[in-house]
């Protein structure tokens, strides 16, 4: 008797996929990359999740976010197909810096980063930003929309994260696959003006 697993063929990428890019999800602890990779996946996505315990209150500041009970210990990985020839691979980084040097090794050959923020704790944000500069990525900047979390002007947002003029600034729900979406193109458009740009 055959399994169900042999008699299914594998999800594997089409035959005419012939371009994969990795970009990188980052972003502070508990601003939504776990969640955002969920909702763009074409595939279950990997997650690495742990369950929070007595032992990491001393380090994970919860102060501010309500019913958190898990985190990202290694990493979360999801797939996207923009084309019949492209293929989108997105790399979650873990949220808190004690995992700093996971942040290093996931942003090899990378393309590119969008960088989640939360504008009632922008001030977090800053340690994942150094990474993805000190790495040299073209980055575009996501503010994920939380129940109850302060709305900022765009300028004010840029002045307090201290973007360069060009720097891609959307406003995404992490949970919104559509508002999700829109937050990639913002930064895949500004990684192709940046290649048009390169002499």
């Amino acid at each position: 008797m055959d399994s169900a697993l042999a008699s299914e063929p594998p999800p594997y990428l089409p035959d005419t996929v012939r371009t994969s890019v990795k970009i990188l999800i980052v972003g502070h602890f508990a601003v939504g990359k776990t969640t955002y990779i969920g909702t763009l996946s074409e595939i279950r996505p990997l997650r690495t999740e742990e369950r929070m315990t007595q032992a990491g209150a001393a380090v994970d500041d919860l102060a501010g976010i309500k019913d958190k009970t898990t985190t990202t210990v290694a990493m979360d990985f999801g797939r996207l197909t923009l084309t019949d020839d492209i293929v989108l691979y997105l790399f979650g980084t873990p949220g808190q810096e004690r995992f700093s040097r996971l942040w290093d090794d996931l942003a090899r050959g990378a393309l590119g980063a969008l960088i989640l923020v939360d504008t009632a704790r922008l001030d977090r944000s800053f340690a994942a930003m150094d990474v993805v500069e000190k790495q040299g990525l073209p980055y575009a900047v996501a503010v994920n929309h939380f129940d109850g979390s302060p709305s900022f002007p765009e300028d004010e947002v840029r002045e307090a994260l201290d973007l360069a003029p060009g720097t891609p600034l959307v406003t995404c729900d992490a949970r919104d696959r559509r508002s999700s979406t829109e937050a990639l193109i913002s930064l895949v458009d500004h990684l192709l003006t940046l290649d048009t740009e390169q002499p």
